[in-house]
Parts: structure tokens; sequence; C-alpha cells
């Protein structure tokens, strides 16, 4: 039986052939304020579904019986959520008193694991096209400690490479390369499987499975990658946030509303003059207004006249007639 859930209910049984899953979603949401002053980073929405099961919807749902969110803000928020959403799969928190990094957050997490076999940790900011079924078929036939999904960047100078071998294992890592000094272009795209005797030997505290776990394991000779092609989407800004929106509506991730002159309308909501963007419920749109390229969510309401392009509007905000907006966003419930 599928459940959803919160913290407390972890008794329940493992679904056979089903992983279990680390969300990283600790982050306080700085570059996305003043939208997360008052709101969970993790369930800002994108089209019908919050940013968090976003991300966890790149697993295939019969693969996927529990879910470890590893949480630092909007504890009780978050509660709330996994109490009351329809999910197919179990919800526990893990609770970061205090910045834990990613591989002292993973090693918090290890305490509500139940199954067995490898853990899959994916990043709560990542919109992404990684097929995970890829992934853990050439985890399981390299036999590797850690398997990585990767993605190809054109400036490699910004990020951390890794060089991936003819036999689909990573050799070693690059921190952040001097352009023409680089020795790949592919970078850890944020979802990748661990065993559990990796998770064992992590340490409770601060710090990193990036800079400082993974390095080691790929010099053992026990780490695999493997690249994917699609999208990659990092959706903690505003513009990556409008990014994914949009990802969302090209690759219909979405199951209520309709699609529209590249955009995306709730169910009921009204038509306008809106292009490459997406239109909460309840959202009213003003004569002779036009929306390009943003995110209205749900009981905003624009004026006549307003012109909006790169935006974010929060929930039941209020832009003023002939209001010119551009790159801004809008706090939930405010006024413009």
């Amino acid at each position: 039986m599928w459940l959803s859930c919160t913290r407390s209910a972890q008794s329940q049984p493992h679904i056979p052939n089903a992983m279990e899953v680390i969300v990283l979603a600790g982050g306080f949401g700085t570059r996305l304020r003043p939208l997360t002053e008052d709101r969970a980073k993790p369930l800002l929405p994108i089209l019908d579904q919050p940013l968090l099961q976003r991300v966890v919807e790149v697993v295939p749902s019969e693969m996927v019986d529990r879910v470890i969110v590893a949480a630092g803000f909007g504890i009780e928020e978050m509660r709330e959520w996994a109490t009351n959403a329809e999910l197919p799969y179990e919800v526990i928190l893990s609770v970061e008193d205090e910045a834990m990094g990613t591989g002292g957050a993973i090693a918090l997490a290890r305490e509500h694991l139940s199954g067995e076999g490898p853990v899959l940790v994916l990043n709560g900011d990542l919109v992404v096209s990684v097929e995970v079924e890829t992934l853990l078929k050439h985890h399981n036939a390299t036999g590797a400690l850690a398997t990585l999904s990767l993605w190809e960047v054109e400036d490699p100078s910004r990020f951390g490479v890794c060089e991936l071998d003819n036999s689909g294992f990573i050799r070693r890592f690059q921190e952040k390369p001097e352009p023409g000094t680089e020795f790949s272009n592919l970078i850890n795209a944020g979802c990748y499987l661990v065993e559990r005797e990796v998770l064992d030997n992590l340490r409770l505290e601060n710090h990193s499975m990036e800079r400082e776990v993974f390095p080691g394991i790929a010099a053992s000779g026990d780490m695999a990658g493997i690249s994917f092609t699609g999208y990659f989407v990092d959706a903690g800004t505003p513009s990556s946030f409008i990014q994914a929106a949009k990802v969302c509506i090209e690759s219909k991730r979405f199951s209520s509303g309709f699609k529209c002159c590249e955009s995306w309308f709730a169910d009921g909501a009204r038509f306008g003059d809106v292009t490459r963007s997406s239109i909460g419920k309840g959202v009213h749109l003003g004569e002779s207004s036009s929306i390009t390229d943003s995110v209205i969510m749900d009981g905003a309401r624009i004026g006549d006249g307003c012109k909006l392009e790169g935006c974010i509007v929060g929930e039941g905000a209020r832009i003023s007639t002939g209001s010119k907006l551009s790159e801004t966003v809008v706090g939930h419930h405010s006024n413009v």
C-alpha cells in the first residue's frame, strides 16, 4: 500500500525493489527572497506541484517508497504539507538545528533509513531530466560505491568537474578550474546513488560530500558516473526558478491545467496576453496587460495595462494598474 505520512511513521514496511531517497533541502532560500521570508523554499509551487515534488518526480513512482527530507527551515509548514499531501511515498523529515553541509545532512538523515541497497540522494533545488533507471543500471553494472549523474557545461570554471573514463568510472575531480586548464566539462548533476557502507562512514558534523567524501571514493576506484542530456535547472534563483517552470511546461510535467502559447494555465485560469509563463489558480489578469517569461502564483491580481517580463509574483499579490516590472520578485500578498 502506498502511504503518505510524517516523521513519526517510521514503522511502515519497505516496498520491495524500491529505493529510499534523501532530498537535501536544508537551505533558507535567500536567493528567492522575499518569496521565502514566510514560506519554506521546497514548498514554492512550480506549476501545479511544490518544488520538492518536482525534485522527487524524477524518480519513477514504482522505484521509491520513502523520501527523507533533510530540512532546516519552515519545519512546521513542511510537516503540515507532508501530513496533508496525497503522495505516492512516505515522507520523513530529518531536521537540522544547524548547518550540516551535504555530508552532515546525509549522516543525520541516516537514522531514518530502514531498507537495503543503494540510497538515492537529490539536491533539493534541481529540476532535471535524469533517467534514474539508467543511473541505477550503471551503478549495479559497475559495482561502484557511489554513482553520479553528470551534466555537460560550456564553462567548467564555475563548477567542480570530474574526469570520466571509457569504462564509466570517475577517476578524479577538479574544483573550479581556470579556463583552459580543465580536464573535463562534466559536473555533478546533484542526483547520485551511494551504498550504505559509504553512509555508515559519514561524520555527524558539518562537511561536504562533494569536496571531502567523493574525491576519496574516486581515488579508490569505486566511483562511477554517467552523463545525461535534456535539461538541468537549479531552481534556486529567480531567473532559474522561472526557467524551471518553463522546462516543466515544455516537457508537459503537470497533471492539471493546460498548455497554450508556450504557457501553462491552472484549471479555470483566465486567458490573456501571456507568453512563456505560468498562471496559477484564481489569477486576475487585467485588460491590456502582458505577461512574458514570468511566474504568477495563485490568487495574484494584475491590474489593467501592466507589463511584466521575467517576474515572479507571489500568491495573493497585487500589481497596480499600469505597472511596468522587469526581473522583479514580488512577495506573497504584497502590493506593488
